[in-house]
């Protein structure tokens, strides 16, 4: 039995017992008519996610998250159907036991594109970007008005305010220097951020590790993962697509922006996003990504959004 979860540390407690997950999925399964499937856990992300069958997969949410459960419900219903790659499509969704909730919905095909990429020929992986970016094209197409109560945020302007407004403590509590802490008050604000000339319907982590490919890394074959979805300014979906998608390459950076359709975002702005990120966390981004020649914020704008 699932206990009550009520605070992240709770949570990673239980995502990191699987004695005590497996039965409760089984459980679930059996609840949902899948009963005998072959359970298989994914070992990736914050939220206990499991393959059931080859058609299936099934992710589960605490009590405190179950927000996050209905905006991945209806951003899927909405998606569903409507983009050039796949993306999964809604089986049932509801209240389990002890505040959790589900998503059932449908296995994706192909393989996790973040493990093939190092395997794919440098051809295929342009093919690829072009193809990711022309998915984020029609995904900020799509009307997100539908949506917009269950995914928000009601207001864009107050969220990256109060991002601002915390974003030097975010940065410390995950251990950022104080060099680098120091920076970020003035970097802020001097990178205008007005208002979107229109809102649209974001992933808000458009990067390899949410991405498909078929077996053979040629084509890009689904999208998931939007439980994080949220309704704003294009530009923050680029702070994804720059760092863990074209991993700080200008070329295939510069490929993803034409294949979307529209001319580089200032690396500033991309950088000021990247700080006022909800997960935003530079300690760890500084350890995996290419270190700029200076240490300073302008410089890693340019080394890690640079499309030249």
């Amino acid at each position: 039995m699932l206990p009550l979860v009520e605070t992240g540390e709770e949570l990673d407690a239980v995502v990191r017992d699987e004695a005590l997950l497996r039965p409760a999925v089984a459980d679930l399964c059996e609840r949902l008519g899948l009963a005998g499937q072959r359970i298989v856990r994914f070992e990736e992300g914050s939220l206990p996610v499991y393959a059931i069958g080859e058609a299936h997969v099934v992710k589960l949410y605490p009590a405190f998250e179950q927000n996050e459960c209905v905006r991945e419900e209806k951003v899927l219903s909405h998606l569903y159907g409507r983009l050039p790659v796949s993306t999964p499509q809604l089986h049932s969704a509801g209240a389990y036991k002890n505040g959790w909730h589900y998503v059932l919905m449908s296995r994706l095909p192909g393989v996790d594109l973040d493990q093939e990429w190092p395997r794919i020929p440098s051809a295929d992986q342009d093919r690829i970007i072009t193809e990711a970016a022309e998915a984020l094209a029609a995904l900020h197409a799509l009307d997100p008005a539908p949506i917009a109560a269950a995914v928000g945020p009601a207001d864009w302007r107050t969220l990256i305010a109060a991002q601002r407004a915390q974003a030097v403590e975010q940065q410390r509590a995950v251990g950022l220097s104080p060099a680098w802490l120091e920076q970020i008050p003035w970097f802020l604000d001097t990178v205008p951020l007005p208002p979107p000339p229109r809102r649209v319907l974001l992933h808000t982590e458009f990067t390899r590790q949410h991405l498909t490919v078929d077996p053979q890394g040629r084509r890009l074959t689904g999208l998931f993962d939007f439980e994080p979805a949220m309704i704003g300014d294009p530009a923050y979906d680029f702070v994804g697509a720059g760092l863990f998608l074209t991993s700080c390459d200008p070329r295939l950076f510069k490929r993803f922006y034409d294949a979307y359709g529209r001319p580089p975002f200032n690396p500033r702005t991309l950088m000021a996003y990247a700080l006022l990120h909800i997960y935003s966390n530079l300690p760890w981004c500084l350890r995996e990504l290419p270190a700029p020649p200076k240490p300073t914020l302008d410089a890693l704008a340019e080394t890690w959004f640079s499309t030249y």
